[in-house]
């Protein structure tokens, strides 16, 4: 006979879901939003029922927001004799470098680590 806690969900481990969770930051490649919407939406739904995806899905919202940061001031600081573009190059090499490096680390059970990331949440 197995007892069910109805206060308790219960938690399981997929790395799978991780992965997709960390690769889907570029879908802003192509649709220029879809990096932040996808991930958040994982997130919220598999919260509770995914072992390590609140940690993975903090860490991928925070660091799509920093880039959000990072770009509304760039954009601007171009016109301080271009140290704009300098910030811009930065945020999309993090753009392009970090999702890969972590959604390595998720499929090997790592903690997620996002450099230049803003804790937001």
């Amino acid at each position: 006979m197995e007892l069910v806690n109805k206060n308790t969900a219960a938690v399981r481990e997929d790395r799978n879901l991780l992965v997709i969770t960390h690769l889907s930051q570029y879908l802003d490649f192509v649709t220029g939003f879809g990096g932040l919407v996808v991930p958040l939406v994982i997130w919220l739904t598999t919260k509770d029922s995914v072992m390590d995806m609140n940690e993975h899905g903090r860490s991928i919202i925070n660091f799509q927001l920093s880039l959000i940061v990072y770009l509304i001031i760039g954009i601007p600081g171009i016109l301080l004799f271009g140290l704009g573009i300098l910030l811009l190059i930065f945020a999309g090499v993090l753009s392009i470098v970090m999702p890969a490096v972590n959604a390595f680390r998720a499929s090997n059970g790592e903690s997620p680590s996002y450099f230049g990331t803003i804790k937001f949440i």
